[in-house]
């Protein structure tokens, strides 16, 4: 039996999905500028996420 998603991350999820939808309606450079941006923020995110972890601010 599968868990049920809270309310909050299922808006999160569909917002994603319907930004998909929208950059791929406006072409595949678009969808590829989103694919692009979206990789970028979460290396960068993550990086950010272990500095502040090697100081103790995150978990």
């Amino acid at each position: 039996m599968t868990r049920e998603r809270s309310l909050r991350s299922q808006l999160y999820r569909d917002a994603r999905i319907m930004g998909n939808v929208e950059a791929a309606a406006k072409g595949p450079g678009a969808y590829a500028k989103r694919y692009a941006r979206r990789k970028t923020y979460a290396k960068t995110n993550a990086a950010t996420r272990m500095l502040l972890r090697s100081f103790g601010l995150s978990r």
